[in-house]
């Protein structure tokens, strides 16, 4: 696994992806998602320049961030637990995974005794699937003005992860909800939002066409995670 090899093959899509689309690839932000990596390739992707990196999980992150460049800044990008929030409030400068009214407000008393605001990406559940983690469209629009009070949080976008497909044009309409569903809570917020969390390895680039501006990429960076046991 050659990772500057990876890492310039990536920017590379992303700016072809802002071409085709017609947009500034510095509206583009790359999450590289270190779940299952080690301190070693967070250090090696600093070095090439990356800045920003995405964990799954409380533990993982409260063991491997400490080890990593000082410079690195981290993002929660997998579910969270109501009993890891304190952690993941001293951990993490935005928390992309809100998936409800109860978790937002659990961030929000944590924050208040960290004495820190904390940005937020609401995850939602675009279509529904069982397996997936997220509020369903109705719910955050129904939530979103609650949510938004609480006065340590800081709504700045959407997040999803949408169904897995081999053809990504397959899951360009998820996408293209999400970009509709952003604009309706900008409408009932009167604020922007600046982020739209979504596109992975397989569709970052459709995911950039219809409007992303954070991508989570791990597998096209550092390859393939080892299976458990192998």
């Amino acid at each position: 696994m050659d990772l500057e090899t990876n890492v310039r093959a990536v920017r590379q899509r992303i700016e072809a992806a802002c071409a085709r689309a017609g947009r500034d690839p510095n509206e583009i932000t790359l999450v590289a998602v270190t779940k299952g990596q080690p301190p070693e390739s967070v250090c090696a992707a600093a070095a090439l320049g990356l800045t920003l990196f995405g964990e799954n999980k409380v533990q993982e992150a409260k063991a491997k961030i400490p080890l990593c460049p000082g410079r690195a800044r981290w993002h929660m990008v997998g579910h969270l637990q109501t009993n890891k929030c304190r952690d993941a409030v001293g951990l993490f400068e935005m928390i992309q995974s809100v998936d409800s009214l109860r978790l937002a407000e659990e961030l929000n008393r944590r924050a208040e005794q960290a004495a820190k605001t904390m940005p937020i990406l609401l995850e939602v559940n675009a279509v529904g699937e069982a397996s997936k983690f997220g509020c369903r469209p109705d719910q955050l629009l129904a939530d979103l003005d609650r949510i938004n009070a609480l006065p340590r949080l800081e709504i700045q976008g959407l997040m999803t992860v949408p169904p897995w497909a081999i053809d990504p044009e397959k899951v360009r309409p998820v996408f293209r909800q999400m970009r509709e569903l952003k604009a309706r809570c900008e409408q009932l917020l009167g604020a922007p939002l600046p982020h739209l969390s979504m596109g992975m390895t397989g569709d970052f680039e459709v995911a950039i066409e219809e409007g992303a501006t954070l991508v989570r990429i791990g597998t096209a960076l550092f390859g393939a995670r080892p299976r458990a046991g192998a």
